[in-house]
């Protein structure tokens, strides 16, 4: 998987060891993070492995992908979690900025999934992570609403050319979540969107790591090109 120490990411890496999967989790650079996530790791067995691979690059996906073969074997599941918010107006918005938020959001899951496809098992399960605000857009977000709606895109036409192998592809697509404190936002916009929440509470990030589960287990085999909305019903 990639984006794999913190927040979402973190949650599912570890969920899946907890179900008893092994886990190659990437990461973008060393931190504190990557060092206590390998380590919650080995508490759940040796078989895991925590890679530090820039994967907006063909060579960090294919050090990840070649991470998961010499660690795995082969894969039944792909999590591409690798992602980067921005809140920017558009009339602010320029091409750096534009290409930063594309190139982890849209760009990584392309060529991690490129770089593992002949590892995948049939049979196999990916998850792309997105975001509810990929169907409804976001004031001073075009660049992320417009990535996390590409996914979508990326997801539904890939499952049709995966499908002959019986590998599933599918989108989790979080609303707000409190990977951080605050999530990023003033505690008046946190406020204001768990108003509009059916179950009003902020995401958790074990929430959408159930929901990784759910897609990547048995129980979901026929279930293939979907967007499952994990926001409380906002």
């Amino acid at each position: 998987m990639t984006g794999g120490t913190r927040g979402i990411g973190r949650a599912v890496a570890l969920a899946f060891a907890d179900a008893g999967s092994f886990v190659v989790a990437g990461h973008l650079n060393p931190s504190e993070a990557a060092e206590s996530l390998a380590r919650e790791l080995k508490e759940c067995g040796d078989s895991h492995r925590v890679v530090a691979a820039d994967v907006t690059t063909e060579r960090g996906a294919g050090r990840l992908a070649e991470a998961a073969r010499e660690t795995l074997g082969g894969l039944d599941v792909l999590v591409n979690n690798m992602g980067v918010d921005g809140v920017v107006p558009f009339g602010e918005l320029d091409e750096q900025q534009w290409r930063h938020v594309v190139d982890h959001n849209v760009t990584a899951a392309y060529l991690v999934t490129y770089a593992v496809r002949d590892l995948l098992a049939d049979g196999a399960s990916v998850v792309n992570i997105g975001s509810s605000v990929a169907l409804r857009g976001r004031a001073n977000g075009v660049h992320y609403s417009a990535s996390k709606a590409a996914l979508i895109g990326f997801t539904r036409a890939l499952c049709k050319e995966f499908g002959e192998r019986a590998i599933r592809v599918n989108v989790v697509a979080p609303g707000l979540t409190e990977t951080e404190p605050g999530a990023g936002l003033p505690p008046q916009a946190v406020e204001r969107i768990v108003g509009m929440t059916a179950l009003g509470r902020i995401c958790q990030p074990h929430d959408v790591a159930g929901a990784v589960l759910f897609l990547a287990g048995d129980t979901s085999r026929y279930i293939s090109g979907v967007t499952l909305n994990v926001d409380g019903g906002v």
